[in-house]
């Protein structure tokens, strides 16, 4: 049985019109949306240097997403021998994704 996405979850989500991903932790999903605390994936390996660098960077936000944007909601696992988002943000931090998010607020 596999467990449901809850708020707290560290997650990837696709978007449409226009295509984006972002990946932070879900704060909330409804029928209007889905609030987030991340940011774009694209900036993902540009964020994690920065925080591991202690360089100061713009990009972490709360975001919402209205449901028809929303294509897909994946949990951040890992995968084999690929490392999930998270686990890599702690490997390299020595902190948890939730600490550093905490801290950007």
């Amino acid at each position: 049985m596999t467990k449901r996405i809850e708020p707290g979850d560290t997650v990837t989500i696709v978007l449409h019109s226009p295509r984006e991903k972002c990946w932070g932790i879900l704060d909330e999903i409804s029928v209007t949306g889905v609030f987030l605390r991340g940011l774009d994936l694209n900036s993902f390996a540009d964020w994690l240097r920065s925080v591991v660098h202690e360089e100061p960077f713009i990009g972490l936000n709360d975001l919402f997403f209205p449901t028809w944007r929303i294509e897909r909601i994946d949990r951040d696992e890992t995968a084999g021998p690929i490392q999930s988002l998270s686990e890599q943000v702690e490997q390299r931090t020595g902190h948890s994704v939730a600490e550093l998010f905490g801290r950007s607020a």
